[in-house]
């Protein structure tokens, strides 16, 4: 029978690993730490202007809609009292004993929608016999009128406005242009004698 050897124990001439050392985990630096609550505030700060930005675009998108239909109902309401006169003078339009009592009534509302536009900064263009100015005025027809100055302008077929000092619509207009040489007549030319008559006459 064989005999069960018994484990070797140690020398100490044997080598001997030494015990694993525990981890211990690593400190952040203060200035680290630092700069990590600076970077969250200011995260956080951004958030916040953002968020008032996107909030401020929208109440002046409203205020400005509001504004606009404020605007639109102010101008027609000054506008309904004009409109409440031609509905007067059609209902006795049949009833007027002539025309001139119609005429005149209608030259009242014109004068008072005239007024509204003024006092909203609406003013008419003074086009006739003024000098062609195409910022403010749009060609037509160009005519010759010899009596006229050159590129004033004859007639007015629409009137044009202006609001607060900006164009609104230009007049059109029809523009004197005379032509570069006087055109005459062919039998208002006077012939000149050739030198052939002038000897047959002699």
């Amino acid at each position: 029978m064989r005999h069960k050897e018994k484990p070797k124990e140690p020398t100490g001439s044997e080598p001997v690993e030494p015990a694993a050392k525990s981890v211990e985990p690593e400190k952040t630096h203060p200035a680290i730490e630092q700069l990590q609550k600076e970077k969250d505030e200011l995260f956080g700060k951004l958030q916040r202007v953002s968020a008032d930005y996107i909030n401020f675009q929208k109440r002046a998108a409203k205020q400005t809609a509001d504004t606009i239909a404020y605007e639109k109902e102010r101008i027609i309401k000054t506008l309904l009292p004009a409109l409440d006169n031609f509905e007067h003078m059609l209902q006795n339009a049949q009833s007027a004993e002539n025309a001139d009592v119609l005429l005149k009534g209608i030259r009242i509302i014109y004068d008072q929608i005239i007024d509204i536009l003024k006092s909203h900064g609406v003013e008419r263009i003074d086009a006739l016999g003024a000098k062609f100015d195409p910022a403010l005025h749009e060609a037509i027809v160009q005519k010759a009128d010899p009596e006229t100055e050159e590129n004033a302008v004859l007639e007015e077929l629409q009137k044009g406005y202006k609001l607060n000092g900006r164009v609104l619509r230009p007049s059109r207009v029809i523009v004197n242009k005379l032509p570069s040489e006087q055109e005459v007549p062919y039998e208002q030319i006077e012939q000149e004698p050739t030198d052939d008559e002038s000897t047959d006459e002699e």
